[in-house]
Parts: structure tokens; C-alpha cells; sequence
């Protein structure tokens, strides 16, 4: 109680620089608060299972001849249950099929298209976890024509009625299917890599497919199809990796002897990985939800740790460079009969004591910024205090740890001071303290530099993707969901009058239709092989149905050949090409595939009738994907209209009246095109921001110490200010001496930080297609900041000294 009380009087009598110490250290502990909540929340994904640790993907690796081609999160609809029958290990394994449907409540006139849905096997419900409230968990999912819905689309379609028992239709394009809720289950979790509103029934897919009873039924048994996703669970105790060594073998036996695969030289591998693992490691195509980044992750927390240490230095820094100060209050209290252990603990008192104020104020900041911080990051983090105990736990082991070397080193330091040297006037800092405080100062300025020049080149990034050019026209389009309640028999009868209204509306300029829009990601693909030309194998090829309109509305460059035409009946057996999918099949110029015959792994034979030039279809995260155009192919899925922005609103008002004339059984649903391609950036923009805010926090704490050390440096050579000023000394002269050591262990922590830059940032660069390059300029503009940001702080204290009264220091000499 003793050495609190004394500590606490040690505080009031230097209140500034308590207070400067305090502040300092609450921001970096609020800010590492802050972000072991974010990466605590990023690496909680899938973790909620109670056998998550058990739990893994099956993924495919798909090369074609002899390179890897294809990296798909799903897999071949029959590999779930052969790999519970070869292999014992395996405890329990289910598949999975991603759909979207236009489901309604008819007695309620509601519709909604959903487009969280899969058709999941019974075997899903125990693998997730999924626990219903309502239904049997062993028969809700068993036979066609049943689905399990969450609460909220319970809800959303029952309002607060028993949902159970109920029918929901599904409209198919012209057939109206009946679906019978047998299962009510909580809403999945966020944090999680799979998002569901409702599953359907595996075998309604067989019965839609036609092809629930026979003996083929590709749904059960293809080795070709590959949209399915795949987890297995193990017994406990089980090795993953030794299975995974296995699977090479499995993959011979059941896939890459295959006749077809053999000829068209397809060879598939097999990946597992660890569910917990997906969300921030897997970015494969066809994932189920966006993925995270675990390297950005990787680099916020590592960005946490130097939060806090910068503020732990400058207490050290601090503590130490003050002991010239305190070297009389030991020297007396030793004459007084103390003994070091006690100066000792009295000094750990104090950094306790201001380690303790400053998480309580840290604490309430955190409070103060958690929803503001929850809408920077787009998560949904929840309360502060509710973080999984193992960050908790290294927060309390990282705050305890860091209080006692901050606080130990200066006890050291201080204690350890000869009363009758120090009363005599003869001590000075010792010189291994004043290199350990440099060494301090270059370590923090090296950090911000890290972090500047980290800023700017994520900046930069999401700029130059946000920036490139596309090489399509995105702008002024709006897109509406496709109806899919009209039957594909009628469907051009009653879409081509719609079309046709909806162009005569003031503001309209262009219209398309097509099976996607650029920032989908295309699904639908096969293997395709120029049935004359090389003696490569089939490769694999993405789809894209479109009308007549498709390439002109979007401006695609024609490179040869020509568009489709109504003048060309036979356009209906033809195909375009993108220049990438020219070169996937081995034509050497866009010129040679030119009215070559291509044939696919389904027989589908087509001519090349022209070739477009490469587009980017998703975000510059991806290569650009080879694409072969049909007309007219599952052209129905989306409707993109150019607008004149000017009369927005009234025009989409207007369309929606057509909409509903033609489509009454659809709901109206659109967005804008550019606006939704950009969203594919909004994880990067948001690790940006988040990166650019603690960044900025780092600094402002380095300052404090530089702050602190410069008023410091300046009161100790008061009275040699006073004579250089007296000697004749300019304003701009004293500045320079009192800055130009500082400004020195800057230039040094420059010459070391860039090389960790280069390194770290060059990694992160990796996990994008199309990226920036890393110029000379973005370090020195980081090295110019942080220089200017240290002469201001160090100019303040320096200017204040050299402007006072020399008289006022010399007349104590």
C-alpha cells in the first residue's frame, strides 16, 4: 500500500508526463483491442461446430494436358459417397448442390428469389450441425420435394404461424413444384464459409433432373460433374495428411483412367483441407461464400503488437531519459536508509499503476469505437467484451508481459544509482542507455515507415483495380434478375415484346440478355478441343449464353470474325471466342481458330465465327478465364439495360410497370452494373482502411514519445541555448542542432524499414492476378512523411526553446 501511494504522488507531481504516458498507452492498447477482436472474429470461422477440428473439404485440382487448368472448392457429384466406401477412416461424409429459386407463398402473395439455397443430402443436417427446432433431423431431408428453412425465412414466408407441415411453391420456369417444410432450424452463423436460407431435399434434384430412378443418375453417380461440394468427417484420432496420400491412388482408380480422361490427357488431384482453414486459406473458384485474406489478417495482428510495443517504448524511452531528474530522489532515498529491492518494486509500482490506467481508459475508448470500427471492417463483431478466451487470455499475457519490461528495464536503471556520485553533481546518463533509447526510436520510426509506405501501396492496389481498364463497357447499365416463372417454350414470345417496350422508354438506350454479367462468376463450363487442329486434349472452357445485343451493348472488341447476326440462320451452331480461350486450345493466333470446328465433351460441335478480345468478367484478383459465347443459351438470367443516368429513377419506375405486365409472377429485382462489379474490392477497400487507420494511430504514438524525448533533450540544454544565443546563434541554427539527431535516427530507421517493406508487401501483392508494381517513390514519399512528421514534432520544442529569453536560463549559471 506504501509503494501505491507513493507511486500515486509520483504521478500528480509530474502530471504531463503521466498524462502524455498514459494517453500513448491506452490508444495502443485500445487499437490492439480493437483488432484481436477483428482477427479473433476472422480466424472464429466454422469454429462453432463441436466437431469442427474433424471436419474438411475435399477440393479438386483439375490439370489438363500436363498444366494445372482448373482449382475448384467443388467436386464430382459421385465422390462423397465412394470416399466413405474405400476408406474407413472416414466417419461420415455429404454432398451438396448450390442453386438459386423463385419461391412464393401464394395464400400470402409473397416471392422471393432466394439465392442461399442448396439441394443437401440428410447426412448435411449432423456434418453442420444443424440443429432443428422444428422437423426430424434423421427424415427432413429424405425423399424428394422437402426442404428445412431457417428461422428467418420461416418468418419471411409464414410470419408467425408454424412453418412446419407447410408448402412453399417453387417455380421452375413454367413448372410450379411444391415443396413441404419438414425441418425449422436456427440461422447459421455468420461466421461461417457456407450461408444457407434453406436446404432442399438431394433427391428433388434427381427428380428435376429426370433422373431420379435410373440407374446413371449423373446426380448420384458422375465422375464428370463437377459442382458438387464434398466433406468428409474423420474418426477421432484419424490423420488427415496420411489420407490425403492416399487420395493420389484413389484418383487413378476412379477418375484419371477413365477412357475420356485418358484421351483428352485430364488428370484430376484430389485436396483436403481443414474446415477452419477454408474461409482464410482456400481461394479456389466456386467458393460458397467470399473469401477472407489470412495474410492481410496475418499482417493487422502483427500491426496490433506494434501498436503496443511503440507505446511501450516510449514509456521506457521516457522512463530513461528522465533518470537524470529521479537520480537525486534515489540518491537521497538510499542516504534514507532504502534498499534497491524496495526502489525497485516502487518503480515497478509506478509503471504498474500507469499500465492499469491506461487499459482502463483503453477499455472505455474501445467501447466508445466498436460500432464505428464493426462499420469500417463490414463484420459483425458483436460486443467488446465478448472475445474468445484464447485472444482474451494473450491479451492479459501480452499486457502483463509488456508492462513488466517496460517497467522493469528504468527500476533497473533508476535503483542502481551511487547516492554520494549522484549528490555530488557528478552523474550523467550513462551512454549504453542513451544508444538503447536511439535503438528505441529507430525501431518505432522503422514500424511507421512500414506501415506508410504498407498504406500506400494497398491504396494503391485497390485503386488500380477499381481504375483499370476493363476492357468492357460496365457504365450507366442497370441489370434485372431473369424471370424464371415463364417456361422456356414461350419465353421468347413473351421477352421479346418486353424487350422491345422497355427500349421505346425515354432514357433507354441498349438492351441484352445473357446467363451472366461481368462480376459473376461463371459456373457453367466443359471441356472443349478444336475437332482439326491440335493434338491437345480437351480443355476446360466457361460459358456464357447471350443474344444478338450482348456484344455491342457492352462494347467487346471484335479481334476477328464477326458477331452474331439475325441475317445468319446457321448462328445458332456457332460460337465466339475470347482471345484467352484461342489460346487455351492451342491456336496460335485469333486469325487460325477462325471458322474452326471446336467440339466439346458432350458432343456439342460448333464453328468459330469470331473472336473477342479479353475482358475482365470478375475482379483483377482473378486471371482472366477463357469464354466461349452461344446464342441464345440460358440467355434469361440477366437483362442489362443501358440508362441515362439523368432520369434514374424515373426510368427504372417505368420499367418496373413493363415488368410487371409481362413478368407478373417474378419479383423486380435489379442493380447497378458498375456498382456491383466494384463490390469484388470491398474486402480489399476495407483492409485498407482498417490497415490506414492503425497505421495512422502507430504514428500519432511514436510522436508521443519523440514529443516527449524533444522537450526532454531541450530542457537539459537549456543553458546551452542560452549561449549560442547569446553568441549569435540563428533561430534557423538551433532548430537544425536540436533536431539533426533526431532527424538522423530517421534516416536510419528509413535505410532498415524498406527491406522488411519490400519483403512483406510483395507477399501480400502475390494473391492478386493484376497488381501494381512496387516503385522507388512510394519509399521515399513514406521516408519524406516520417521525416516531416518528426521535424514538426521535434520543430515544436525546439522552436519554443530557441525563442525564450536567454537571460532567463543564464542568470541560474
Amino acid at each position: 500500500m506504501l509503494f501505491l501511494k507513493t507511486a500515486y504522488r509520483s504521478l500528480l507531481k509530474r502530471k504531463g508526463y503521466a498524462a502524455l504516458n498514459i494517453f500513448g498507452l491506452a490508444l495502443g492498447m485500445a487499437s490492439c483491442l480493437l483488432i484481436f477482436k477483428y482477427v479473433a472474429y476472422e480466424r472464429s470461422y466454422d469454429r462453432f461446430q463441436k466437431k469442427s477440428g474433424q471436419v474438411y473439404r475435399v477440393q479438386l485440382d483439375d490439370y489438363q494436358n500436363g498444366t494445372l487448368a482448373v482449382k475448384e472448392a467443388s467436386n464430382y457429384a459421385a465422390l462423397a459417397p465412394a470416399l466413405k466406401q474405400d476408406f474407413p477412416e472416414v466417419e461420415e461424409a455429404t454432398r451438396f448442390f448450390a442453386t438459386h429459386m423463385l419461391l412464393s407463398n401464394e395464400g400470402r402473395n409473397i416471392r422471393f428469389n432466394e439465392h442461399k439455397i442448396y439441394y443437401a443430402e440428410p447426412s448435411f443436417l449432423n456434418l453442420f450441425d444443424v440443429r432443428l427446432l422444428e422437423g426430424d433431423e434423421k427424415t427432413a431431408l429424405l425423399g424428394p420435394d422437402k426442404i428445412v428453412i431457417t428461422e428467418n425465412m420461416a418468418k419471411k414466408y409464414f410470419g408467425e404461424t408454424d412453418a412446419l407441415g407447410k408448402m412453399i411453391g417453387w417455380r421452375n420456369y413454367g413448372r410450379i413444384v411444391s415443396l413441404v417444410v419438414t425441418g425449422v432450424c436456427r440461422d447459421y452463423p455468420k461466421n461461417s464459409h457456407i450461408n444457407f436460407s434453406g436446404l432442399v431435399s438431394y433427391n428433388s434434384f434427381s427428380e428435376i433432373n429426370g433422373t431420379l430412378t435410373q440407374k446413371d443418375d449423373p446426380v448420384e453417380n458422375s465422375w464428370f460433374w463437377t459442382d458438387f461440394y464434398t466433406y468428409i468427417r474423420l474418426k477421432p484420432g484419424s490423420d488427415w495428411r496420411a489420407l490425403q496420400t492416399k487420395l493420389t491412388a484413389f484418383a487413378e482408380a476412379h477418375v484419371n483412367k477413365l477412357p475420356e480422361n485418358v484421351a483428352n490427357h485430364d488428370h484430376s488431384v484430389f485436396q483436403i483441407i481443414p474446415l477452419q482453414d477454408i474461409h482464410l486459406y482456400s481461394h479456389y473458384s466456386e467458393e460458397a461464400e467470399p473469401s477472407g485474406d489470412g495474410k492481410s489478417v496475418a499482417f493487422l495482428f502483427m500491426i496490433g503488437f506494434f501498436i503496443l510495443g511503440i507505446a511501450w517504448i516510449n514509456y521506457i524511452n521516457m522512463a530513461t531519459a528522465r533518470s537524470l531528474e529521479r537520480a537525486r530522489e534515489v540518491g537521497v532515498r538510499k542516504l534514507l536508509g532504502a534498499v534497491r529491492q524496495d526502489l525497485i518494486a516502487q518503480f515497478m509500482m509506478e509503471s504498474f499503476l500507469i499500465n492499469l490506467l491506461a487499459f482502463i481508459i483503453a477499455v472505455v475508448i474501445s467501447m466508445l469505437l466498436i460500432k464505428p470500427f464493426i462499420g469500417i471492417t463490414g463484420r459483425p463483431l458483436g460486443d467488446l467484451f465478448n472475445i474468445p478466451r484464447p485472444y482474451a487470455l494473450a491479451f492479459g499475457g501480452l499486457f502483463l508481459t509488456g508492462s513488466f519490461i517496460s517497467g522493469i528495464y528504468p527500476a533497473f536503471v533508476l535503483s542502481g544509482f551511487h547516492p554520494v556520485t549522484v549528490l555530488k553533481g557528478l552523474f550523467k546518463n550513462s551512454g549504453k542507455g542513451l544508444w538503447l533509447r536511439k535503438g528505441l526510436i529507430v525501431g518505432q520510426f522503422a514500424t511507421s515507415i512500414l506501415l506508410i509506405s504498407g498504406t500506400i501501396i494497398i491504396y494503391r492496389q485497390v485503386q488500380f483495380m477499381r481504375k483499370q481498364n476493363l476492357g468492357v463497357d460496365i457504365d450507366r447499365t442497370i441489370v434485372l434478375n431473369g424471370a424464371e416463372s415463364v417456361p422456356d417454350s414461350v419465353f421468347q414470345s413473351v421477352y421479346q415484346p418486353f424487350k422491345n417496350e422497355v427500349l421505346r422508354v425515354p432514357g433507354i438506350k441498349h438492351m441484352a440478355a445473357s446467363s451472366n454479367v461481368m462480376g459473376q462468376e461463371i459456373l457453367w463450363s466443359t471441356n472443349w478441343k478444336s475437332l482439326h487442329g491440335r493434338k491437345l486434349g480437351a480443355v476446360n472452357i466457361y460459358h456464357m449464353g447471350i443474344d444478338y445485343d450482348f456484344i455491342p451493348v457492352f462494347g467487346l472488341h471484335m479481334v476477328t470474325g464477326r458477331n452474331f447476326s439475325k441475317d445468319f440462320p446457321s448462328d445458332q451452331k456457332t460460337a465466339i471466342l475470347n482471345v484467352s480461350a484461342v489460346r487455351a486450345m492451342g491456336f496460335h493466333s485469333p486469325e487460325e481458330a477462325l471458322h474452326e470446328t471446336i467440339i466439346s465433351m458432350n458432343d456439342d460441335t460448333l464453328q468459330v465465327t469470331g473472336v473477342v478480345a479479353d475482358f475482365h468478367q470478375e475482379g483483377l484478383q482473378k486471371e482472366i478465364t477463357p469464354l466461349v459465347f452461344f446464342l441464345n443459351r440460358r440467355a434469361r438470367n440477366a437483362f442489362s439495360i443501358k440508362i441515362d443516368p439523368a432520369q434514374a429513377s424515373t426510368t427504372i419506375a417505368t420499367i418496373k410497370k413493363v415488368w410487371d405486365r409481362y413478368f407478373p409472377a417474378d419479383p423486380f429485382q435489379y442493380f447497378f452494373l458498375d456498382e456491383f462489379f466494384n463490390r469484388q474490392y470491398d474486402e480489399n477497400k476495407r483492409f485498407g482502411d482498417v490497415f490506414g487507420i492503425f497505421s495512422f494511430l502507430a504514428i500519432v504514438i511514436a510522436c508521443f514519445g519523440l514529443l516527449a524525448l524533444s522537450a526532454y533533450n531541450v530542457l537539459q540544454r537549456t543553458k546551452e541555448i542560452g549561449i549560442r544565443k547569446v553568441l549569435g546563434a540563428s533561430l534557423r541554427d538551433l532548430v537544425l542542432i536540436l533536431s539533426k539527431d533526431f532527424l538522423l535516427l530517421v534516416l536510419i530507421a528509413f535505410v532498415l524499414a524498406i527491406p522488411v517493406s519490400v519483403w512483406a508487401m510483395e507477399r501480400w501483392l502475390q494473391s492478386f492476378a493484376y497488381r501494381i508494381q512496387i516503385s522507388w517513390w512510394i519509399y521515399a514519399l513514406a521516408g519524406i512523411i516520417s521525416f516531416l512528421i518528426a521535424l514538426l514534432t521535434i520543430s515544436f520544442q525546439a522552436i519554443k526553446a530557441a525563442m525564450a529569453n536567454p537571460m532567463d536560463s543564464l542568470r541560474t549559471e
